[in-house]
């Protein structure tokens, strides 16, 4: 406000948009839906054309594409020709980077249904998801939207794909035999790092339904079969695997107690000396705290869970029972904390 009490009129403005903002989520993951990125190719193409490949109404199309060029997803250099912008290439199934089921995991249905609870998830500090669907998000996920969970897999691999490079980079496992990725998804992280490191051994833990799907190198078979094993369990009961170094890759997400818990199994595993490695998205020193708060409130709607900040992530490490020997940047959205099981 100004010093009369008038308020800015770009304050108004930005009001207004944070008050529709839904419709830029909307926007996108209809975008992606569609398949528009897939069928522009680098020529331009008219609405006609766009809504003809897509197999869209030309009219409702043309409104979609002025939204999308509001938030630089594809741009309208000349009157109905439409192009390419950074944003809308990253919508490509073929994208070298591509962000597609990412885009998707964040703007699932489901997703619209948890967002108007957020002021009850704040006052109680818990999430809305179990209230209003009388069971755990992941199993009923799994239960009642194969669809979804699909994509959710999808969405990992994706980001596991985004980052497994750099942090095969930057993780040093010299000296290290054996390396389980806990709870790793379908283990792209681990058949990258297998790769970069020819005579180490992995081990794949997770869910059984998320290892019967494990990347194919590590399945019987496969590229890397030889040196990995795919083990099924859930780290917050135990981890029945002994290993050099322990991996949790975005994974400690739940509630404290739950991070505390995984992280003391890792502990009662393993022997002194042998390393766990964190690697998560911090809520604070990222410059991608948009995305990250938007995380941490997403993750306290559908599993009671959180991002951590470097202290509290930390804490929890302490209570676990584990030394922090280094704390560094794996790029510009993901933290890695080398730790080491005391004697």
């Amino acid at each position: 406000m100004t010093g009369t009490g008038t308020v800015l009129p770009a304050a108004v403005m930005r009001v207004r948009e944070l008050a529709l903002s839904a419709a830029c989520a909307a926007s996108v993951r209809a975008a992606a839906k569609l398949g528009l990125a897939d069928v522009l190719d680098d020529q331009p193409a008219t609405v006609d054309e766009l809504a003809k490949a897509v197999h869209a109404d030309p009219g409702a199309l043309r409104r979609l594409m002025r939204s999308l060029t509001c938030f630089e997803v594809f741009a309208e250099p000349e009157p109905d020709k439409f192009v390419h912008t950074d944003a809308s290439r990253l919508l490509r199934e073929d994208a070298p980077r591509s962000l597609k089921h990412i885009l998707l995991w964040g703007t699932e249905p489901w997703t619209w249904e948890l967002w108007p609870h957020l002021d009850q998830a704040v006052r109680t500090g818990k999430n809305v998801f179990d209230d209003l669907h009388g069971k755990d998000f992941f199993e009923y996920l799994h239960e009642q939207w194969p669809e979804s969970a699909e994509v959710f897999d999808k969405a990992m691999t994706q980001s596991s794909k985004l980052s497994a490079l750099a942090i095969a980079d930057r993780l040093d496992l010299t000296g290290a035999e054996r390396l389980a990725d806990i709870a790793g998804g379908q283990g792209t992280v681990l058949a990258t790092l297998l790769s970069r490191n020819e005579k180490l051994k992995g081990v794949l833990f997770d869910l059984p339904a998320v290892v019967a799907g494990a990347d194919e190198r590590l399945r019987a078979g496969g590229a890397l079969a030889d040196r990995a094993e795919l083990v099924a369990g859930d780290c917050r009961r135990e981890i029945p695997v002994q290993a050099d170094v322990y991996l949790f890759k975005n994974i400690l997400e739940w509630d404290d107690e739950s991070t505390v818990l995984a992280l003391r199994n890792a502990v009662a595993a393993g022997r002194p000396g042998a390393r766990v490695v964190i690697i998560e998205n911090l809520v604070d020193g990222t410059p991608e705290m948009k995305f990250a708060t938007a995380m941490d409130l997403l993750l306290l709607l559908n599993v009671g869970g959180k991002k951590h900040t470097k202290d509290g992530l930390l804490g929890l490490i302490g209570q676990a029972g584990l030394r922090v020997d280094r704390v560094s940047a794996v790029n510009s959205y993901l933290h890695m904390v080398e730790t080491t099981i005391p004697g």
